[in-house]
């Protein structure tokens, strides 16, 4: 009796070997994902560990989570390493940080200057202290300057002297016209100084016009001619500088005058002085013959005349006379009559105080004494008077 043959079954036959390699894959995975989540956990833990750190740690970049996909970067512990731009971007913050530090530690030591204020004040709050300290440090300074430009300003006004009456502001204007440095002018005044004013306005210098009473004030005399010029004092020349300047004239005649400080008998002087041809005045003040009652006075005489300075007139004459200058006096009760003495070429010609005359060592120094004749009716002349008169005299012998 044969045997049927049993039925083939369809269902996929399952080795023992294929199904240990299905168990190890599962295996694998699982433990690939158990570590991924590890990773993960660790990398949560680190980055709440950073943010525990101080300020300048809190900015520094946390690592991101590792992509297990990504061979190349190499791993330490589940992190990548820092590289070199992520330690330049956590250095910024810690030098921000130092440099604030440095700020507030030079604040503190500026504080620290007022705190022995603060010890006797305790009231006194740091800040306002410190503001305080600082202004007054300001105020010094504005203080050193204002002095230094008061010192400069009272320096400057001392190099300036003031002109009054229209001739002798005309005159000192055509003589020189850059030493002028204000002009004040009444407005009936100011048509006859249109040239200045123009002059003034080119070269950027002030001028005002201004009513008669406020030109009072200004001049400090009501006998100001309507015009009031501000201007720079002429230079003071010694005599020895003079004397050596003017070493090879073989005519000259020089005024010395002893005790005269009246400022229009200086005025008058200075005015024939120009008029004959007298090149300077010796004094021991020579300022006084620019005062602005003078230069008024001698009607713009004073810019034809240099004023000489000298400590001692009796110094002064004994050096002209070994310039080869002859010293002359004047006398009203000796001397040799004005109009019968041969005058020298170079002459300095002495006048005193109206009252009591040349001194006695300027009066032995001499090397004539003249006379001018008169009635004898009066005293003596004016000196302004007597001095024309011998200077016309001198003026005509030389023609």
């Amino acid at each position: 009796m044969s045997k049927s043959a049993a039925p083939r079954s369809t269902a996929p036959v399952k080795h023992p070997a294929s199904s240990r390699s299905s168990a190890a894959s599962r295996s694998t995975k699982e433990i690939v994902d158990a570590a991924k989540a590890k990773r993960q956990q660790d990398g949560a833990k680190g980055r709440a560990h950073g943010r525990s750190q101080d300020g300048a740690q809190q900015n520094q970049p946390q690592h991101a989570t590792q992509n297990l996909s990504d061979d190349k970067a190499p791993r330490r512990g589940g992190y990548r390493e820092h590289t070199g731009a992520g330690q330049a971007s956590a250095a910024k913050p810690a030098h921000a940080a130092a440099k604030a530090k440095r700020l507030q530690q030079e604040r503190n030591n500026r504080v620290r200057v007022i705190d022995d204020d603060l010890l006797q004040k305790p009231w006194v709050n740091a800040e306002s202290a410190l503001n305080s300290k600082e202004k007054l440090s300001a105020q010094e300074k504005l203080s050193a300057q204002e002095k230094l430009d008061a010192g400069l300003l009272k320096q400057l006004k001392q190099q300036e002297g003031k002109i009054h009456g229209e001739n002798s502001c005309h005159v000192t204007f055509s003589r020189r016209p850059q030493d002028v440095i204000r002009l004040y002018l009444a407005e009936d005044v100011a048509p006859r100084f249109a040239d200045v004013m123009k002059y003034l306005a080119q070269h950027k210098r002030a001028y005002h016009l201004v009513s008669h009473a406020e030109l009072e004030k200004i001049a400090g005399s009501q006998h100001h001619g309507g015009v009031v010029m501000i201007v720079k004092r002429k230079d003071e020349v010694s005599i020895a500088t003079y004397l050596r300047l003017h070493r090879h004239k073989t005519q000259d005649c020089l005024l010395a005058l002893d005790g005269v400080g009246n400022p229009h008998n200086l005025g008058a002087i200075a005015r024939s002085c120009a008029h004959f041809g007298t090149s300077a005045i010796v004094m021991t003040e020579p300022q006084l013959l620019q005062s602005g009652a003078a230069a008024r006075t001698a009607e713009g005489g004073v810019e034809f005349i240099q004023p000489l300075q000298c400590d001692s007139l009796t110094q002064a004459l004994q050096l002209c006379r070994q310039a080869g200058y002859t010293v002359i006096t004047t006398s009203s009760h000796a001397g040799v009559s004005l109009y019968k003495s041969n005058l020298p070429a170079k002459v300095v010609i002495v006048f005193g105080e109206e009252m009591q005359g040349v001194s006695a060592a300027v009066a032995k120094s001499a090397d004539i004494a003249l006379q001018i004749p008169g009635t004898g009716h009066v005293e003596s002349l004016n000196v302004s008077v007597a001095a024309s008169l011998i200077l016309g005299e001198w003026y005509r012998q030389q023609q």
